[in-house]
């Protein structure tokens, strides 16, 4: 499988050079050169497969012949080592838990399947030694920091932006040490974001180093999100109606995974793409005007993204139709105080605790309910103790860590405060 450059003024590369460069030359994102739909035989069956077996069939074709089937499959298992379950939460409404990992966060799955493949490269004759650079809105920070420490070869240097994470989502990025860095910005994630564009463009920088970036722009930690959307199928299929996902979205990885999964063939009736105030692809849904705006601090602070980088993959996949698009994307705009009634309504309603992130992508299906009838799933991506500081006052309870919480949540936390991109120059050429 060969990727090529969304902005088609760069060379193809392997499915390797893609996860390693992570961004093209010419700044574009990598998309696989094709998309074969998996066979109508493993939809009719799918509910005798593990979880393994069916993310091998789902990403074998776009790994190709870059790692051997059976790494592939010691990388699956590593991966997938938790579960995924679904919660009824009333009728016809289910939350899909993605955060029985290691960081409590769906970014997880994709954090773990790059590390490891990461491994498997480096096992490679002349291998190189690489520095991932990832700005983080909050999750994606400690499920890269999880999924790469202490992986030979790689160091990892975390951009984060000052008093806009959770505390519990700034230890886990901050205190783990070994090949993980921890860079505080003065400013927001659309800042850091911007800091590590410039870096991956600098060739001052990237002649003195190999840069790759663990964000989901790279194809190595997009991709495997395609699994939660086959693993919620399986359970689901017994249930013979028409599948809704509604997907909590900022930077667009997750939601775009899942219409990957679509193409592949799972039957999926619709997305619903459900945003905070950062309503920038909402918008573009009713005007057809894509207009990035600065991003605008809100209580689902992973979603707070003005320009959200896997739009284009989205338009991409459908030929930049746009009445295609439309066909198959819903997208709606949710306020703060939307999101806290919702998060009690839920509570009050079936007893469950959803993260402002989940309460997002439950009222997209229920808004996208109120003139259609199908089975809706909402991803719950993170855990409600990575959020306390607004679940419990939102709730008026309180939250007990879990033990992936405790392991980090005493540790001392370690990093360098930044406010320009020299800072962070400096700091890569220094280190």
């Amino acid at each position: 499988m060969n990727y090529y450059s969304l902005n088609k003024n760069a060379p193809n590369v392997s499915f390797k050079d893609a996860v390693v460069k992570g961004l093209a030359p010419d700044k574009g994102l990598y998309f696989p050169e094709s998309i074969t739909p998996l066979a109508e035989d493993f939809f009719n069956h799918i509910e005798y497969f593990s979880n393994n077996e069916i993310a091998y069939e789902v990403i074998k074709q776009f790994v190709g012949d870059e790692i051997s089937e059976k790494e592939l499959k010691q990388i699956i298992e590593e991966t997938l080592s938790f579960d995924f379950p679904l919660v009824k939460i009333e009728k016809d409404i289910y939350s899909l838990e993605l955060f029985h990992g290691p960081t409590m966060a769906f970014k997880d799955v994709g954090a773990r399947f790059m590390a490891r493949c990461f491994r498997a490269f480096n096992k490679q004759k002349n291998a190189e030694k690489v520095t991932v650079l990832v700005a983080t809105s909050g999750d994606t920070g400690g499920a890269v920091a999880s999924g790469f420490l202490g992986v030979d070869g790689v160091d990892v240097v975390i951009l984060y932006p000052s008093g806009k994470v959770s505390d519990v989502q700034e230890k886990q990025l901050t205190a783990l040490g070994q090949n993980i860095s921890a860079l505080e910005v003065n400013g927001t994630f659309d800042d850091c974001q911007a800091m590590v564009k410039t870096a991956f463009l600098d060739t001052e920088l990237t002649s003195k180093m190999n840069l790759t970036s663990a964000n989901s722009i790279n194809v190595a930690r997009w991709l495997p999100q395609m699994f939660y959307f086959f693993f919620a199928y399986k359970q689901l299929k017994d249930k013979k109606k028409d599948l809704v996902f509604s997907v909590p979205s900022g930077n667009f990885g997750n939601i775009c995974a899942g219409i990957m999964a679509q193409q592949l063939g799972l039957p999926i009736k619709q997305f619903i793409a459900s945003t905070n105030i950062n309503d920038i692809v909402p918008n573009y849904m009713e005007t057809g005007v894509y207009t990035p705006k600065p991003s605008k601090q809100t209580i689902s602070n992973a979603m707070d993204v003005g320009d959200p980088s896997n739009f284009i993959r989205i338009q991409e996949i459908y030929k930049n139709n746009d009445t295609l698009l439309k066909k198959n994307l819903t997208s709606y705009s949710f306020t703060d105080d939307e999101t806290r009634k919702a998060m009690q309504t839920i509570k009050a309603t079936s007893g469950y605790i959803a993260d402002p992130h989940g309460a997002v992508g439950y009222l997209g299906l229920k808004k996208y309910f109120k003139n259609n009838k199908a089975l809706g799933v909402f991803l719950e991506t993170a855990h409600p103790v990575k959020f306390l500081d607004v679940v419990e006052p939102v709730l008026n309870e309180t939250i007990a860590f879990p033990p992936q919480i405790l392991e980090v949540i005493n540790k001392e936390k370690i990093s360098k405060e930044i406010s320009t991109y020299n800072e962070l120059k400096d700091y890569l050429l220094a280190n």
